[in-house]
């Protein structure tokens, strides 16, 4: 039986909401905390919602967020620089998409607004510091000299987890994935509509992705590869302009729409995203009252298409849990149901960060090998075990191990 009647939950963008509601619907009060002063509306660039993060949006009844701002991704097509066609996901039925892309700044605004329609309350400004624990509850201490305790304390803040660090000292830090991210959201970008399909392209230098849809709109992305990390403050202070101009000449020789999209972009529409990283492995997710979900616990580079529905889907197992245990008992029960399967995602997405990040040598391999290796993960069945991820939120939650599939 659970002993959680409230819980802090630490961080404000999307594992942090979704986890109030998961935990609202479980019967637990739940109150956010953000370090920020305000929402993050215009932070970040695009992402993806999977059918797999759409269901765990439904079980929450909140999957109207993303149907709302979101762009339905009917198929993936994956191309060569050359143009030529390597395989196609999905596309078979253009009224069941295979994801939505969203920009993260509205998903965030979603989030907190169907969050707030519930009852649930944000508070700003609050960045942890530390934790104090006693026999039956957590107290969370702010920079600003406030605090607040309940029975249990949630870690949502992200890759970089002041949580994660207060539960383990000796917790790993971000992995440089070897690829920079920029994008581009567009009014107008002068080509014709993909008609519904997420075009990727592995260019000759750096990887492209871009939906246009049927009004002349839509976005861009790009990873680009760096030996070495660059911040996001270094990246952001050499200018749109030249990144732009930096961008636009990395795909020259690529016949695709890169080149010309990228060179159309607006300065103020440029999207300086930063360094991509990711956690293998986070070996301790809770400790006393104190748990992760999200990033904190298992985070996955972009390039996985599956971090923010990982975080949901998290964020729902964790509730179920909480709901029919006491918290240590929900605790590890969260995470045997967790564990292989984000580590599997986290790994997967890191195989194609290499293809990504590939030197010349590697690209000439890469080139002949990718066709045959994307063929046979076109097929449904090979990524079911992925994207047709379901959480029954009515089956109960025991204390022995449930099977979990990874």
């Amino acid at each position: 039986m659970t002993d959680t009647r409230s819980a802090l939950v630490i961080g404000g963008g999307i594992a942090g909401p979704a986890t109030a509601m998961a935990l609202h619907k479980a019967g637990i009060e739940a109150t956010v905390y953000e370090a920020y002063h305000s929402t993050a509306e215009a932070v970040g660039g695009g992402l993806s919602i999977a059918p797999n993060g759409q269901a765990a949006l439904a079980v929450l009844g909140a999957e109207d967020v993303v149907r709302r701002i979101g762009i339905p991704m009917t198929a993936m097509v994956m191309q060569s620089w050359t143009g030529k066609r390597l395989a196609t996901f999905g596309g078979t039925d253009p009224a069941e998409p295979i994801g939505h892309f969203v920009w993260r700044g509205e998903l965030y605004q979603g989030l907190h607004e169907e969050a707030a329609r519930r009852g649930i309350r944000t508070e700003y400004g609050r960045r942890l510091v530390r934790v104090t624990e006693t026999a039956d509850a957590v107290t969370a201490h702010f920079a600003d000299g406030a605090e607040a305790t309940a029975d249990i304390l949630v870690g949502a803040d992200g890759i970089r987890s002041t949580v994660r660090r207060l539960i383990d000292g000796a917790a790993p830090s971000p992995r440089y994935a070897g690829l920079a991210s920029f994008a581009g959201r567009m009014a107008d970008t002068g080509e014709p509509s993909t008609n519904g399909a997420m075009h990727m392209v592995f260019g000759k230098r750096a990887f492209f992705g871009y939906q246009v849809l049927d009004d002349g709109s839509g976005g861009w992305f790009v990873n680009l590869p760096q030996k070495t990390a660059q911040s996001l403050p270094d990246a952001r202070r050499a200018g749109a302009e030249f990144w732009i101009r930096e961008l636009t000449r990395v795909f020259g020789e690529d016949r695709i729409p890169a080149a010309r999209m990228i060179a159309r972009t607006r300065a103020q529409d440029l999207l300086v995203v930063g360094p991509m990283e990711d956690i293998p492995t986070v070996p301790t997710w809770s400790r006393g009252r104190m748990v992760l979900v999200g990033d904190s616990a298992h985070a996955t580079s972009p390039s996985s298409g599956q971090g923010a529905s990982l975080a949901v889907e998290g964020a729902v197992q964790l509730a179920r849990c909480l709901r029919d245990l006491p918290h240590e008992q929900a605790f590890a029960a969260y995470e045997r149901l967790r564990r292989a399967r984000v580590e599997k995602i986290i790994a997967a997405a890191a195989r194609t960060n290499t293809n990504k990040a590939a030197g010349p040598v590697a690209r000439v391999l890469r080139d002949l090998i990718l066709p045959t290796a994307l063929k046979l993960l076109a097929k449904p069945e090979k990524m079911a075990w992925q994207y047709g991820y379901r959480i029954d939120w009515d089956a109960p939650v025991g204390p022995a191990p449930e099977t979990a599939r990874p």
